[in-house]
């Protein structure tokens, strides 16, 4: 999400939150259709067109498709891109990384999540670079209960990639509210300090979505929406739509169907970490 003008915070219901569930488990199922499809010689107009077809077979709709004129249901976005790729005929091919990015729309209310699908024989430096970025958004994670602040979710992600590993964390882009509307508020950088910005309550549903560039973390955006490094060097993205509570946030989506097809698929690899098992 680029950053917006600040925007009053909208606090959701249990029962909200539970339709927003919904939604973000819709999500995950198309995002394992992905990883179930995914791999040399694939095109992302085809994982693009069975995940929009899966979407409304359940009763929702593509929550991208025509927000802010993006023609698709999932932003594809391969090894340099870094968000809000297109899906087009080209083929994924052997080393790529890609990023793949879902919203649903349903009973007025979206659903997020992101996942990085690592093809073939992705180089090892790459390979740490997803399992660092994945970790990182656990690290985040825990810093999503009553009484923390979001520049807490920001410093443990910046921390964790930035200062003890050394990539690069894209400024220009952040994660978001998530509700009525794709994109509320608050904001929520992957970069800040502790103690700092908007302190998060009970009923706040956030995206956090790492960005992370092998290199650094300048980006260049092009006019179709598309969003890349300037080095040109990989980058890697990971989402969950959670649920603010007071001793441990609620995750929304799921990633664990995704990597369970993704054991499955032998055209993909894993991105292992241990920290998943903390949340």
């Amino acid at each position: 999400m680029a950053a917006e003008k600040k925007k009053e915070i909208i606090y959701k219901t249990d029962a909200e939150i539970e339709l927003i569930r919904t939604n973000c488990l819709l999500v995950s199922k198309a995002l394992t259709l992905v990883a179930e499809l995914i791999g040399p010689g694939v095109s992302g107009r085809m994982i693009d067109e069975q995940a929009e077809q899966l979407i409304r077979d359940h009763g929702g709709l593509p929550g991208f498709k025509g927000l802010y004129d993006f023609p698709a249901t999932l932003c594809v976005s391969s090894n340099e891109q870094v968000v809000h790729g297109i899906p087009y005929d080209k083929e994924f091919k052997d080393g790529d990384i890609v990023s793949v990015d879902c919203g649903v729309y349903m009973n007025d209310y979206y659903g997020d999540a992101a996942y990085t699908f690592c093809i073939g024989d992705v180089d090892e430096k790459v390979m740490e670079l997803c399992r660092i970025t994945k970790a990182s958004l656990y690290k985040g994670i825990e810093q999503a209960i009553v009484g923390k602040r979001i520049g807490d979710i920001g410093f443990a992600v910046q921390n964790y990639t930035e200062k003890q590993h050394g990539y690069g964390v894209v400024r220009d882009l952040v994660g978001h509210g998530v509700g009525r509307v794709l994109h509320e508020a608050p904001q929520v950088p992957n970069y800040g300090r502790r103690g700092k910005g908007v302190m998060m309550k009970e009923g706040l549903v956030i995206a956090i979505e790492p960005m992370i560039n092998l290199g650094r973390k300048d980006v260049k955006s092009f006019e179709d929406g598309t969003v890349i490094t300037k080095d040109r060097k990989p980058s890697a993205h990971y989402e969950h739509t959670v649920a603010v509570r007071k001793e441990k946030a609620d995750i929304l989506s799921d990633h664990a169907p995704i990597e369970a097809a993704i054991l499955k698929n032998p055209n993909l690899k894993e991105v292992a970490d241990i920290l998943s098992v903390l949340v």
